[in-house]
C-alpha cells in the first residue's frame, strides 16, 4: 500500500471526483458514512456524542456524521468552530441538511466562553481540521483542543487528529495537537501515522476504504510503501520436491561472547528456521558446549580466546554473514571485524556491537559490501549519523545513509522502517509490544541472514524477514500474551508465520 502526501491525496480526491464520476459531496456522503457505520460497531448503544467541526470540508465530514447519528436514534449535538477562512461549499451544503433536519443540534462557538460542558461518559468527535492543514492551529480553536485534551472522554479523530500535520513536523505544544483515542483516516495511512512521536495523538488507527481511484494511487510516485502480505507471497519462491541442503544456503554468523551466548543461540535458531541449508557459527570458546547442545544443526567454529572473538577466519566459501550479536567492541573483535570487511565482498547483516564497531569507527564504512543490511535500533542509529530533532528529520537521514552508502537500514520499532538504497522506504505493520524485550533483534539478525544465504535480494530479504519476524511474534502472543513473549517463542512461531504467508 502506498502512502501518499496530502498533496497526492487532495489530487487522488479529485481525480475521483472528475472519473468515477461523482460529485464531490457525494464522495464526502461516503466517506462519512463509512466513519458513522464504524462508530456504531464500536460503541456502545446510547452514548452521547459531541462533535466539533471547523469550516472546511474536515468539518463537511464531521456534519455529515452528526447527520447519520441523529437520523440512527443516537443523542448528539454538533459544534462549528468558525474562523477568517471562508467556509467550504461542502461544508456549506451539510451545514443545511443537518440544520433542516434539527437546527438546535448544531451550536456556533465564536470565543472560548461558549465552549460547552463535556461529560467523561460523552465521544467527542474531532472534526476541526483534516489532512491539508500545514500551519499551527490559534484561536477559538486552539483553545478548544486543549480543552478536550483535558477531558477524559474518548476521542474520534475524522481522517487525521487536528493539528497533526500528514508528512511533516508539527513543530507545536502538544496543547495544539488533538490526542484522539482512535483515527478513523481515509483509504490510507499518512507518513505521520508511523513515527512514535505521533502516538499520543493518533492512538489507534483505522483505515476506512471510501473509494479512491486505485489506477490514480498506483500511478502517483511516492517512496514510501506499507508492507503487505502481497509482497510476501511474490518473494518466497516454492522449494521443489527434488532438493538438498546445497540449494538453501550457506551461511555464517559471527556472534557472542562471554555472558553474550543467548544471542548467538537465538541468532543460530532463526536463520536455520527461515530456511538456510547450511549454518556455520562463529563463536568464542567458551560458547561451544552450549550451542552444540541448544542448536545441534549448526556447525560450529571457535575462537582461540575464550570469551571473545579474536581471531581472523576465511569466510570467503559463505553466501552471506551475520555479524553482531553479543560480540562486544572488545579491540580485538574490531580488528576481526576490520579484517573481514576488507575481505568478504558480498552483502551481509550486521547488528548490534557490529553496528556500534563502525559508529566508533566510521572509516570501517568505506569497506562495508554494497548492499549489505544494517538492523539498528533507534540508539545504535543515532550513534551512527547523530541526534534529530524529529522522526521526520530521522528518517530523512536514514535514506541518505541508504543512499550515500549503497546500503539497506531496517530501523527497528513498532513500524520496522527499512530504508533502500534507491531512496525508497517500507514500513512494516506486524509484530506487537511484547518483542519490546532482550533477543528480538538477534532473532531477526538470524532470519534476515538465512534469507540472505538462500539467494534473495538484500531488498527482498528485508522486507520478507521482518514482516515474518513481526508475524511470528503475532502468531505466538495469542499463546503468551505480550507480557510473556519471548525471542524463542517468535522462533518456535517462524514456520506458522511462513505457512500463513505461502502454505507451505
Amino acid at each position: 500500500m502506498k502512502i501518499l502526501s496530502a498533496k497526492q491525496i487532495k489530487e487522488a480526491d479529485a481525480y475521483t471526483i472528475a472519473h468515477e464520476p461523482i460529485a464531490s459531496i457525494d464522495l464526502m456522503e461516503r466517506a462519512a458514512a463509512n466513519c458513522f457505520k464504524w462508530i456504531i460497531e464500536n460503541t456502545n448503544p446510547g452514548v452521547r456524542f459531541t462533535i466539533f467541526c471547523g469550516t472546511g470540508n474536515n468539518g463537511g465530514d464531521g456534519l455529515a456524521i452528526a447527520r447519520m447519528l441523529h437520523q440512527f436514534g443516537c443523542p448528539v449535538t454538533t459544534y462549528i468552530v468558525h474562523s477568517e477562512s471562508k467556509a467550504s461549499a461542502d461544508f456549506l451544503t451539510n451545514e443545511t441538511r443537518l440544520k433542516n433536519i434539527d437546527e438546535a443540534i448544531c451550536i456556533d462557538i465564536t470565543s472560548i466562553t461558549e465552549l460547552p460542558l463535556i461529560s467523561t461518559n460523552d465521544i467527542i468527535i474531532d472534526a476541526l481540521f483534516g489532512t491539508g492543514l500545514n500551519k499551527p492551529i490559534k484561536g477559538v480553536a486552539a483553545d478548544l483542543i486543549q480543552y478536550i485534551n483535558h477531558s477524559r472522554s474518548i476521542v474520534i479523530a475524522i481522517d487525521m487528529p487536528s493539528g497533526l500535520f500528514a508528512d511533516q513536523p508539527s513543530g507545536v505544544s502538544s496543547n495544539q495537537i488533538i490526542k484522539a483515542t482512535y483515527t478513523l483516516s481515509f483509504q490510507l495511512h499518512k507518513l505521520a501515522f508511523f513515527f512514535a512521536e505521533n502516538a499520543p495523538y493518533t492512538g489507534e488507527v483505522i483505515i476506512l476504504p471510501i473509494g479512491l481511484n486505485e489506477q490514480f494511487i498506483d500511478s502517483c510516485q511516492s517512496n514510501y510503501e506499507l508492507i503487505e502480505t502481497t509482497h510476501i507471497q511474490h518473494i518466497i519462491k516454492p522449494r521443489p520436491f527434488f532438493s538438498h541442503k546445497g540449494n538453501y544456503g550457506k551461511a555464517a554468523i559471527i556472534a557472542g561472547s562471554y555472558g553474550k551466548m543467548g544471542a548467538a543461540v537465538l541468532a543460530a535458531k532463526a536463520c536455520l528456521r527461515t530456511g538456510c541449508g547450511l549454518l556455520t557459527m562463529i563463536i568464542p570458546k567458551c560458547g561451544y558446549d552450549i550451542l552444540q547442545t541448544t542448536v545441534p544443526e549448526s556447525m560450529v567454529i571457535c575462537d582461540e580466546n575464550d570469551t571473545m572473538i579474536s581471531s581472523e577466519y576465511s569466510l570467503d566459501t559463505f553466501d552471506t554473514i551475520g555479524i553482531g550479536p553479543g560480540i562486544g567492541t572488545a579491540n580485538e573483535t574490531v580488528n576481526v571485524f576490520k579484517q573481514i570487511l576488507q575481505h568478504y565482498k558480498q552483502p551481509i547483516v550486521i547488528d548490534a556491537d557490529a553496528i556500534n564497531i563502525i559508529a566508533a569507527n566510521k572509516e570501517l564504512m568505506d569497506l562495508i559490501p554494497p548492499e549489505s543490511i544494517f538492523t539498528p535500533h533507534p540508539k545504535e542509529f543515532e550513534r551512527l549519523v547523530g541526534k534529530t530533532n524529529d522522526h521526520f528529520e530521522r528518517n530523512k537521514l536514514q535514506i541518505e545513509f541508504s543512499t550515500k552508502h549503497n546500503v539497506f537500514i531496517v530501523l527497528k520499532g513498532r513500524y520496522t522502517c527499512i530504508s533502500c538504497p534507491d531512496g525508497s522506504c517500507y514500513f512494516n505493520p506486524t509484530g506487537n509490544p511484547g518483542m519490546a524485550k532482550g533477543g528480538s533483534g538477534d532473532t531477526l539478525t538470524g532470519m534476515l541472514t538465512g534469507l540472505l544465504s538462500q539467494g534473495y535480494s538484500s531488498k527482498d530479504t528485508c522486507i520478507t524477514g521482518v514482516y515474518l519476524h513481526g508475524l511470528a511474534a503475532d502468531i505466538a502472543v495469542q499463546t503468551t500474551g505480550e507480557y510473556s513473549l519471548l525471542a524463542s517463542d517468535m522462533i518456535d512461531h517462524i514456520g506458522q508465520a511462513f505457512k500463513k504467508e505461502t502454505g507451505h
